[in-house]
């Protein structure tokens, strides 16, 4: 699976939004200001070679849908984010947003009931 560019992945996001759509259903899902229409039926067309989105044949149109679940992409890029610059360590990771203020107590105390519930 390939790393997608910003806006790919903007777009991406709308797809997912939407579950299945046409391009100006994942125009509508995008946040202001919307880019054109067209540059988004050019990214979309990019997902599909890049096997991100499938279409299907509507009349004159095509109703494109995600080929590959966001959890799926969000796990394998997130993973190689930390390898690259935590050193493999999601400890790493948690520590240097808790030095930065990033990450509350509060929010600390949330992901360690979360760790403890999963164990369960």
């Amino acid at each position: 699976m390939k790393k997608l560019t910003l806006q790919e992945e903007e777009v991406m996001l709308a797809i997912w939004q939407a579950g299945k759509g046409f391009i100006k259903d994942f125009v509508d899902q995008m946040p202001d200001p919307k880019p054109p229409y067209t540059t988004v039926a050019s990214t979309v067309r990019k997902l599909e070679q890049k096997g991100f989105v499938s279409s299907e044949k509507f009349a004159n149109a095509l109703r494109y849908s995600p080929k590959v679940k966001e959890v799926d992409y969000k796990k394998r890029f997130l993973s190689g984010f930390v390898d690259d610059y935590f050193k493999s360590s999601y400890k790493e990771l948690v520590t240097f947003f808790a030095k930065d203020k990033k990450i509350s107590p509060d929010e600390l105390k949330e992901i360690i009931n979360l760790i403890e519930e999963s164990e369960k």
